[in-house]
């Protein structure tokens, strides 16, 4: 086993064990497993003659003459070398490194690794890496680059991993039975794992990478369906029959629902009038009409003498939920006990809350994570309802499972993701798809600006709210960073309201405000006493504004494509035609490529399917899902061939050897309790 305190791996200590805890390293295990984000070819010393501009490569240099150092101001020095090969001569700066000044000797021989810049025939590179020949362990190697923490270099945490491989490299555990291995044409895990970080060629760390990737995925793949197999086998819950609620809603709707919303119905009507709990996700691109299929499923389960939860992610979607619950009951004249609870709420309001729910006086409770606390107890809970559920992970929604007796689960995402992936995540979950949009619903203009014509979208800002209409602008950060050149949304709204909008009246939302403050700002920009928006992705779900017709997302370069197409959704809500302006501030052209995409679509799940080509699957996995972090999905799984392969091994052993039984599935269950360590899946 290798889960040894990381503290105690030769060269680690106290200090820098603390160090290696931000990168959430605390065993040797996590260090192994802690895979590089990128790779730098070293193997090709290249010739001065055959140099060019923004080259990054490795040279060979003789020191050709004394190094000068000088210092330029009070807080900098420079020092500047010559160095040749036989074919020409290279100049070397380097700011602030005073120490190199007793390591560097005319007529020695250094390893230079670094970017050349060049002018008027002349080269330099600023601040290379550089080494004796003889001590340099990188030179003619493919060398890993790692994610860091401050205080931490890339060469201490290399250094730390091929220590680690060194002394434990023959107590890696196989992990996926031999046969599995054979029959998918993977490698040892150890010898995959010394593959991903120092690769020997390229060959090698794609068989590495794609064991890796195979055995993480399969073990998430089992453990999900295990989870699945288990409510079905052993779990008893609750039969939910009656629609009275339900079908007078419909009636009262004042729209035809679609198809494909009627289709989705009677899943979860079937679903929900067997024994066995129901676990649905419905997912459905923005504006589908998830929430009256979410809201028919709530009054089935009410009118059958049951509660009913919905969780949502943020206060601001919950609450959107909350008001829509109570609009649509008062339309169709139904007469319910209908709570919000969040972590906000008021001590005194929380306790009435939290009574009306043990004793059975709440129908349908709405909140956010404060649901799942411990303190929340119900009489008789029927239905739980999670939405955007790529913000929660399998165990979060495990917990509200357990606050009653099995209670069916229905799960809503707008976050479109292919249905491949879909499968992978939402392994435990049947899956239904709203994929028509209602009628009458207008798709949305979009547009994509450079940074420099930021005003030309202004201007016409300012000539939709001259006729009447809101609009919103997006920055990615609350406030400056000085890590970041971008826009944030504290300076954004600061500037405009004494510039562009001056005469206009302007309002700022993002996450660090109060739920009081955030409500009061919605509900002016709602009631139309707020023009203009100007937000954090805070708005990126649960604000329903019909008046707004645009919207504006600076640093467009910065977002994934299916949070610019959710961001997108605010707009084309009402009868007048929308707009959505991007701010693309990169000069890229994979950035040029994918607001391309978003210009010529407005379909969610095609979108969903270039972002898969053009970035992999790493958009679609959110860091709070249980099994793999974005990190690692990013970093190993780009080919959608090993998920779809995983997808037919869990099938098939689910289906031949569902508790895993032999000695050779010994470690994978094992894997797979370690990893599901909150969930109940049981092996017998």
């Amino acid at each position: 086993m290798l889960d040894i305190n990381i503290q105690y791996l030769k060269g680690v200590g106290p200090k820098r064990a603390e160090k290696l805890k931000k990168l959430d390293i605390f065993t040797v295990e996590d260090l192994l497993n802690y895979f590089p984000v990128k790779y730098e070819d070293r193997r090709t010393v290249r010739k001065i003659n055959e140099l060019s501009d923004n080259l990054k490569c490795l040279l060979k240099i003789k020191l050709f003459d004394n190094p000068v150092k000088s210092r330029i101001k009070k807080n900098m020095s420079i020092i500047k070398l010559v160095g040749k090969d036989e074919t020409g001569f290279i100049t070397v700066t380097f700011f602030n490194q005073d120490f190199l000044m007793d390591k560097l000797f005319v007529g020695e021989y250094y390893y230079i690794f670094g970017t050349v810049k060049a002018a008027y025939g002349k080269f330099e590179m600023v601040n290379p890496e550089i080494e004796l020949c003889g001590n340099d362990w990188k030179a003619n190697k493919i060398t890993p680059v790692y994610g860091l923490t401050y205080g931490l270099t890339n060469n201490e945490l290399t250094k730390l991993t091929m220590e680690a491989l060194k002394e434990y490299y023959d107590k890696i555990e196989e992990i996926l039975p031999y046969n599995i291995c054979a029959e998918y044409k993977l490698i040892s895990r150890k010898c995959a794992i010394k593959n991903l970080h120092l690769p020997e060629n390229g060959r090698k760390y794609k068989i590495s990478k794609k064991t890796i990737a195979f055995e993480k995925l399969l073990i998430m793949q089992l453990g999900l369906m295990s989870i699945k197999g288990n409510l079905i086998s052993n779990s008893a819950g609750n039969q939910i029959l009656n629609t009275t609620h339900s079908d007078k809603l419909i009636g009262y709707i004042p729209y035809k629902l679609t198809n494909a919303q009627l289709k989705v119905i009677e899943e979860i009507k079937k679903d929900m009038s067997m024994e066995r709990p129901m676990n649905r996700l419905v997912q459905g691109d923005v504006g589908s009409g998830k929430t009256v299929v979410a809201i028919y499923a709530l009054l089935t389960a009410v009118a059958s003498g049951y509660q009913a939860a919905m969780m949502a992610p943020t206060e601001i979607l919950a609450l959107q939920h909350f008001e829509t619950i109570k609009e649509y009951l008062a339309m169709a004249d139904i007469n319910l006990n209908v709570s919000f609870l969040s972590g906000s709420a008021k001590l005194k309001d929380k306790r009435i809350i939290l009574e009306g729910l043990k004793n059975g006086e709440t129908d349908i409770i709405v909140g956010t994570h404060a649901l799942i606390e411990s303190n929340v107890e119900f009489k008789n809970i029927g239905l739980v309802i999670t939405d955007e559920q790529h913000r929660f992970g399998v165990r979060q929604r495990a917990k509200l499972s357990t606050k009653g007796k099995n209670p069916d689960i229905l799960v809503m995402t707008a976050t479109p993701i292919p249905r491949t992936l879909a499968l992978m995540i939402y392994g435990d979950l049947d899956l239904s798809v709203i994929d028509e949009m209602p009628p009458g619903r207008q798709k949305v203009v979009t547009n994509v600006l450079k940074e420099q014509d930021k005003q030309i979208g202004y201007n016409f800002i300012k000539q939709q709210v001259d006729e009447g209409r809101q609009a919103y602008i997006v920055a990615p950060l609350i406030e400056e960073s000085e890590g970041m050149d971008l826009n944030s949304a504290t300076k954004v709204f600061n500037e405009l309201k004494d510039t562009y909008f001056s005469g206009y009246e302007l309002g700022l939302l993002h996450g660090k405000m109060n739920n009081t403050e955030k409500e009061e700002i919605i509900k002016r920009f709602y009631e139309g006493k707020i023009k203009i928006l100007v937000s954090t992705t805070v708005i990126e779900v649960g604000v329903n504004v019909p008046n707004s017709t645009v919207m504006m997302v600076l640093n467009a370069e910065r977002f994934g494509l299916a949070q610019l197409h959710q961001l997108r959704g605010r707009v084309g809500r009402g009868k007048h035609q929308s707009y959505c302006i991007l701010i693309n501030e990169s000069r890229s052209k994979k950035s040029a490529q994918r607001m391309n995409i978003l210009r010529s679509t407005n379909n969610g799940f095609v979108i969903a399917e270039e972002d898969l080509k053009l970035r992999g699957p790493g958009d679609f996995f959110g860091t709070r899902q249980s099994g793999l972090s974005k990190y690692e999905i990013q970093n190993i799984v780009n080919d959608i061939e090993v998920v779809e392969s995983v997808q037919q091994i869990s099938k098939r052993l689910m289906t031949e050897n569902p508790y895993l039984k032999g000695e050779e599935y010994k470690n994978i269950k094992n894997a797979i309790i370690r990893l599901f360590k909150d969930e109940t899946i049981i092996f017998n």
